[in-house]
């Protein structure tokens, strides 16, 4: 593939060899003050290969041509042909030169154009030359502003792609990450305690740190090797994994019972990443923020969906501010289900505890 510079000097040349051809045909057919000779050919070869630097320099070409395009009329030659390249740079500028500039930019040359068609007195009169030469600038201006808008609601789709990338991963990241260390802090504490009086209690807690850290880098290597080479929605830990996640978090030191009901049914892949993360995240919050490291998980499996409920009882405050950072904390929850059509809800609840509940569908809906 060539350089954007090397396409636009050919587009000038492709255009050049049909507009002097159609000029020739015209010439042959069309009355004109003075017929083509060499000075014609040349001021519409001139219009044309101005067009090799529309983008680079799309005003100074609107310029060129404008200029070219109103000598070439005003010495007398046929009209037609020469028009094209002055509208193919009215629709460059309209594309590529904001608003502010491009209006006047246009409008000038359609003044500068009906300027000479006014004057001319061989030209058509009145209205009959105002609406085709007006017709030369707005059409070609109408197009390029709608190719620009179209052009404006890519890019914008692409960044909504990246900003939402850039979410997701920040949510992995944090949920892996978040999760592992708080673990780790917790056993790090406890073996700063009772290191003094009971050196071997603080050796069993250094053993947790050692097997968490190992296990949240084994799980920080396979979230962002999914990141890289999946999309969105594909396979990651899901709520046949809960097991090994509520052994992580006894073994960090939260105390956690967990009640199933009904037969477990598969959700779709995201639905699953989501219901492991909420799980995830609500246990790593109580272990980082709840006075009493206690957490009670419910799983109740139905027909149309997974309903979960994580709850810390008898808090005296609350487990975890709503975070201020869209993707992490409470925030995070909240965003993941709800992308999933769930619903999901968290805070105190009168008899004293936190609870963190979710629902997620088994399908679309």
């Amino acid at each position: 593939m060539g350089s954007p510079r090397s396409h636009d000097l050919g587009f000038a040349a492709g255009v050049g060899v049909l507009v002097l051809a159609w000029t020739w045909a015209a010439g042959r057919d069309m009355p004109a003050d003075r017929p083509l000779d060499a000075g014609g050919y040349l001021l519409v070869a001139a219009c044309a290969g101005a067009l090799g630097w529309r983008r680079r320099a799309p005003l100074p070409v609107l310029a060129a041509t404008t200029v070219g395009t109103t000598a070439y009329l005003s010495i007398g030659y046929p009209y037609g042909p020469v028009l094209v390249p002055m509208a193919i740079a009215v629709c460059t500028v309209a594309r590529h030169v904001p608003w502010r500039a491009a209006v006047p930019a246009a409008l000038l040359a359609l003044g500068v154009l009906l300027l000479h068609l006014l004057s001319n007195d061989a030209a058509l009169p009145g209205a009959l030359a105002l609406i085709p030469a007006s017709a030369w600038v707005a059409v070609p201006f109408a197009v390029g502003s709608t190719v620009a808008s179209i052009d404006a609601g890519r890019r914008a789709a692409v960044d909504r792609g990246i900003a939402d990338e850039r979410l997701r991963v920040a949510q992995e990241v944090h949920d892996v990450v978040g999760h592992g260390l708080a673990a780790i802090k917790m056993q790090a504490d406890v073996a700063l305690h009772v290191l003094p009086k009971r050196p071997e209690q603080a050796r069993l807690a250094l053993e947790t740190v050692s097997r968490t850290s190992a296990q949240a880098l084994d799980e920080l290597r396979s979230t962002l090797g999914m990141v890289r080479g999946a999309p969105a929605g594909s396979a990651g830990p899901g709520i046949g994994d809960l097991e090994a996640l509520y052994r992580r978090m006894r073994a960090a030191g939260l105390r956690v019972r967990v009640d199933v009901h009904g037969t477990p049914l598969p959700l779709p892949p995201a639905a699953e990443l989501a219901a492991y993360r909420v799980v995830q995240e609500a246990m790593t919050n109580v272990l980082k923020h709840a006075d009493r490291k206690e957490a009670t998980v419910v799983v109740d499996h139905r027909a149309d969906g997974t309903r979960l409920e994580i709850a810390n009882p008898h808090v005296d405050r609350v487990p975890t501010p709503q975070s201020p950072s869209p993707g992490l904390g409470l925030t995070g929850m909240r965003e993941r289900v709800l992308a999933q059509r769930g619903r999901f809800s968290a805070g105190p609840e009168p008899d004293g505890r936190f609870v963190v509940r979710a629902w997620l569908p088994r399908g679309d809906r």
